[in-house]
């Protein structure tokens, strides 16, 4: 099995970057903060500011400016650090190592058949009880020409939430010069495992605490989707979006679209089958616009499917950093990843992956000004 110590690529970067302010906490501390929990601010000249944090690999903020040049907070999160210890609705964290769905907690490898932890009633969702998304993963900060950043990893042990071998995962954050937030994973396994990792940022182009995302202007590159059944396990058909409130590909008000689906529907939470003139070619998957601001949001992936997410289940429990409460639609997730359920649908696109392979994926969030 490849090991990422041997090479060191992803850690052998030189530290002390002027344009990075890092806090460590150093031992246990007065809010109970696991020991080597860090933050990471990353600065760019533009005045753009982005907040990484180590445990979960979570985006904790994205300062954007609006066409005045005002900055906001864009990104969803916690008032305080301790927040992100229990994170039910996963705000900013890496999810895995599944994202997303898999029914029953159940799947079959090679003949063999996988129990896994359920979290979701029946089902298993974004890798279970304790996932990639409540770990605290090992981090080095770095500098280069044109970015700074910080480099993950975690090592999730073999049989962790009932999945089969062991997994070396990193993951590499940029912030560009140009106003990108890169997101860059590798993997390796000494089993064959499923493996689907995304990232999960509530977004709101208004600035966090900023209500009802509805005004967002969306454009998503999907001519079809994978329906699911009530509990948002896919039926394992791949249907056209065509004269559904699913239908993106011209941009539309996330409102009105919802308003087209009737009084019975919650909100968005569905899976897009992204138009890929290569399966796994880094292309544009989406573009949201907040009208009022002008901030615009580009989104682009090598992964197959994004699915979009309009935070149906934030009830109002939740405070964030302005002190506004969290309340259904107050934000929304563009996950890029695999399709949900893979390994008990073989026709969708695998997401196994096997000794001697290396998973790769490479995500990008671009903030502009909207013409």
């Amino acid at each position: 099995m490849q090991n990422f110590d041997s090479g060191a690529q992803l850690f052998n970067s030189q530290l002390g970057n002027l344009l990075m302010e890092v806090i460590t906490a150093l031992g246990k501390t007065e809010f109970g903060l696991p020991e080597g929990f860090c933050i990471y601010t990353l600065r760019n000249d533009n005045g753009f500011r982005v907040k990484i944090t180590n445990f979960g690999a979570a985006v904790m903020e994205v300062h954007a400016p609006d066409r005045g040049g005002n900055l906001a907070d864009v990104a969803l999160g916690f008032g305080d650090c301790t927040g992100y210890l229990e994170n039910v609705p996963s705000l900013g964290v890496v999810v895995g190592r599944y994202a997303n769905r898999i029914a029953n907690g159940k799947f079959t490898l090679d003949g063999s058949r996988y129990t896994l932890a359920v979290n979701h009633g029946d089902h298993h969702l974004h890798g279970g009880i304790a996932g990639f998304g409540k770990r605290l993963w090992r981090s080095i900060p770095f500098e280069a020409a044109e970015a700074s950043g910080v480099k993950l990893r975690y090592i999730s042990p073999d049989n962790e939430e009932g999945y089969p071998g062991k997994v070396q995962t990193e993951l590499v954050y940029s912030l560009t010069e140009s106003n990108e937030l890169r997101m860059e994973y590798r993997a390796v396994s000494d089993q064959s495992t499923p493996l689907n990792l995304t990232n999960h940022t509530y977004w709101n182009l208004g600035g966090e605490g900023s209500g009802f995302i509805g005004g967002h202007i969306l454009t998503i590159h999907a001519d079809y989707y994978t329906p699911s059944d009530n509990l948002l396990i896919p039926t394992g058909e791949i249907r056209s979006v065509a004269g559904t409130p699913l239908d993106f590909r011209q941009p539309k008000a996330v409102e009105t679209e919802m308003r087209k689906a009737g009084g019975n529907f919650a909100g968005y939470d569905h899976n897009f089958v992204l138009n890929k003139s290569e399966f796994s070619a880094l292309e544009l998957a989406a573009t949201v616009i907040h009208p009022a601001s002008g901030r615009r949001m580009d989104v682009f992936t090598t992964e197959p499917g994004i699915q979009f997410y309009t935070g149906n289940s934030l009830d109002g429990t939740i405070a964030g950093k302005s002190g506004a409460v969290y309340g259904p639609q107050s934000g929304f997730c563009l996950e890029c990843q695999h399709f949900p359920d893979s390994p008990n649908h073989p026709h969708f696109p695998s997401t196994i992956l096997r000794p001697g392979q290396e998973y790769t994926q490479t995500t990008i969030h671009k903030f502009s000004i909207a013409d």
